[in-house]
């Protein structure tokens, strides 16, 4: 490990060389990142498998330069080459809108803490069998929620994002999927995005279903068919088996560490964990109400106890044996979220050896993966797909 100094060099060397990509020439195109027909494209029939191959997606956007979920991040990430943009965490509002955040508490990612007329607002609730307290969107009607603005959620790993603290505000999904036309047709080409559902179990029973929001938002926008620009994804099983009889879109389910249990299957008693589900049994049940999965990275490539990659599992095989689709998450370029080996220096927000990482990844077969950084992935990409 180098000196604190060097680091700093280091840091600034590299978010230059990758934030320089960013300078935009005629009609948005990204100067110095290949475009997507550059890439692999593997083109079967349209759809969700005619994106570039492997996928790049913007996680919450570029959330790795801009606080997230925001039509900054959102449209950095297009401008940065994401070949689909994750538009959003979709929780909904006391009067029923679906907002884009990352969690219903939203005391880590807006300003609400500095709004006194908020203030006692502030309270604890059970989250999917945790105690959180803080400010829910479920608390506040789509007015009030207008009034607020995003602040970058880990200021810790990039304090270059809190420079934008403030700037936007809470985008609605129905916002977002205007926004959506209006990319397309500005850039030329279909900009695809990617919702997750977030906490449905929790916010049904709050009366608050979001699948049938999200099915009328999808159906009134004329979103809602198989080859729709529109992918959506859920930590929760049932959630997407309720979206798959609702539309036709394509649908994902998202899975966490192989020992943790989706909260609808705590909730109705179903003792089946990760682990089971990521089994040639379990995928070919999802396979049957599903088209993809998005697995942790470290279903992929387990880590042993020092941070470091041990040998990949069978789940790419598997999975694709099966017909489905992979998009692990997530990529980030600091430090703190790469295997040991791979870090450089000791800073938390400095950047390691992303790009061997992503290689790494790739090599597995996965058809894409969820990143913070988009145009780093898309530059990883393009040195993969060269060989």
């Amino acid at each position: 490990m180098g000196a604190q100094e060097s680091n700093g060099q280091e840091r600034g060397t590299a978010r230059r060389t990758l934030l320089g990509a960013a300078v935009l020439g005629a009609g948005g195109a990204v100067v110095g990142l290949p475009t997507a027909a550059s890439a692999d494209t593997r083109r079967s029939g349209g759809g969700y498998r005619s994106l570039p191959k492997p996928t790049i997606i913007g996680h919450r956007g570029a959330s790795g330069y801009r606080p997230e979920h925001t039509f900054g991040s959102y449209q950095l990430a297009l401008d940065l080459g994401a070949d689909v943009v994750e538009a959003g965490d979709l929780v909904p509002t006391k009067d029923g809108h679906l907002v884009c955040r990352h969690e219903p508490e939203i005391g880590g990612t807006t300003d609400v803490a500095d709004h006194p007329e908020f203030a006692g607002r502030r309270t604890t609730k059970s989250l999917d069998g945790v105690a959180t307290t803080g400010w829910f969107t479920e608390d506040f009607t789509l007015a009030e929620l207008k009034t607020l603005r995003a602040i970058e959620r880990i200021p810790a790993n990039r304090p270059h994002n809190t420079l934008y603290n403030g700037r936007w505000e809470i985008p609605t999904f129905e916002e977002v999927l205007k926004w959506q036309d209006e990319q397309t047709r500005k850039r030329g080409k279909q900009v695809w995005i990617y919702p997750e559902l977030k906490h449905p179990t929790y916010f049904r029973a709050l009366g608050l279903g979001t699948e049938e929001r999200l099915a009328k938002l999808l159906r009134k926008a004329g979103k809602d068919s198989k080859n729709s620009p529109v992918i959506i994804q859920s930590f929760e099983p049932t959630s997407i088996q309720r979206m798959n009889k609702l539309v036709d879109n394509p649908l994902a389910v998202l899975l966490s560490s192989a020992n943790s249990r989706p909260w609808d299957f705590v909730a109705t008693g179903d003792p089946r964990t990760v682990a089971d589900l990521v089994t040639p049994k379990g995928l070919k049940e999802i396979a049957s109400y599903a088209q993809g999965i998005g697995p942790t990275l470290d279903l992929i490539i387990p880590k042993d106890a020092s941070g470091n990659f041990t040998k990949p599992t069978t789940l790419v095989e598997d999975a694709h044996a099966r017909g489905l689709v992979l998009h692990p998450y997530t990529m980030r370029n600091e430090n703190p979220f790469l295997p040991s080996a791979y870090r450089k220096g000791t800073d938390a927000d400095a950047y390691g050896d992303v790009f061997g990482v992503f290689k790494v990844y790739f090599e597995t077969g996965i058809d894409g993966v969820f990143t913070d950084n988009p145009d780093t992935g898309v530059l990883a990409r393009a040195d993969f797909v060269s060989g």
